[in-house]
């Protein structure tokens, strides 16, 4: 089939690599516009770029899409497909061709922006991917195609977005063969079983030690590409990219040194950066200063000053 992809972040890369793999033809990609970056806010194209032009497959990138749907009626394409656009599609341009979305989520569980953060973030043992109709609703459109998969405690945002990412490419190639010899079924999703997700902010991140260890842990998985868990140190930001719940002896002999102290308080800075939570002891095991390093913790500790030895309430 002739496909015209739409996608941007990594998550739409790895798809889109899937699919130019394929038999399908890939037309065309359609992705953000140029943004500005770094210290001289030069204007940088996204990655998916390269990728098409590297396949020479034309791109196409329109701050908004209304004002073009006569473009993408010229387009010579049998369907749209979506992986992480970021855009809402207007109803014009779904009327001119079927259009599927590849959804990192379970749909209807985690339906917007952060489906794979939040089901790191709630703890979720097991999460999947949807391929759907997409409609103008949010993530709301019937199913074709779906498929569980199981989070290891191990993951984290970064690990878990490219295996996500190659199931939905399995399942779009599986769709869209489906489509094209006339035996795919279209399953309606239960709209009460709805949970939905928001973008995140940049205060997200802070870390609430009045809460358990387990669940700050998750928290620092979740966030450790944006917008990274942290905390403050004597009006210090630190940041937390690797974190877990320590459940050893030396980390209980340490709890118990401390039994009195409120959560918050740092237990132990040698070698090992334990801090004491509303429910057992969070370590940090790898960790930024302001302007420093990502560092492990033994590194951290070993050069940084602490102003206090509890964290900022």
């Amino acid at each position: 089939m002739k496909v015209l992809f739409f996608g941007t972040p990594l998550f739409a890369e790895i798809v889109l690599e899937g699919l130019l793999n394929s038999k399908h033809q890939v037309v065309g990609v359609v992705c953000q516009s140029d943004k500005p970056a770094g210290r001289g806010n030069k204007m940088v194209s996204p990655h998916i770029t390269q990728i098409a032009k590297a396949n020479n497959v034309p791109v196409f990138q329109f701050e908004k899409l209304l004002p073009h749907i006569e473009d993408f009626k010229n387009i010579d394409c049998d369907i749209f497909v979506t992986a992480s656009y970021g855009k809402i599609l207007p109803k014009s341009l779904l009327d001119i061709k079927l259009c599927i979305n590849v959804h990192p989520s379970l749909l209807p569980k985690y339906r917007g922006a952060t489906p794979i953060q939040n089901a790191i973030l709630n703890g979720d043992v097991v999460t999947g991917v949807t391929v759907m109709k997409t409609e103008v609703g949010m993530d709301d459109g019937d199913i074709f195609l779906q498929e569980k998969f199981n989070i290891s405690p191990e993951d984290d945002y970064t690990s878990l977005l490219p295996k996500l990412a190659d199931l939905g490419t399995k399942l779009l190639l599986e769709t869209l063969d489906k489509i094209e010899n006339g035996t795919a079924k279209r399953t309606p999703q239960n709209a009460q079983d709805a949970t939905f997700v928001k973008l995140l902010k940049k205060e997200d991140g802070l870390l609430d030690f009045s809460l358990s260890a387990e669940s700050l842990v998750n928290k620092v998985r979740a966030f450790v590409e944006f917008p990274v868990a942290c905390f403050k140190i004597g009006g210090e930001i630190i940041k937390v990219y690797k974190a877990k719940v320590a459940t050893d002896d030396f980390a209980k002999q340490k709890l118990a040194e401390f039994e009195k102290n409120n959560f918050g308080t740092i237990l132990c800075t040698k070698k090992r950066f334990l801090i004491k939570t509303g429910g057992g002891i969070f370590e940090i095991l790898k960790c930024q200063a302001p302007n420093g390093k990502i560092l492990d913790a033994a590194a951290f500790l070993n050069g940084y000053h602490f102003k206090s030895m509890a964290v900022d309430k």
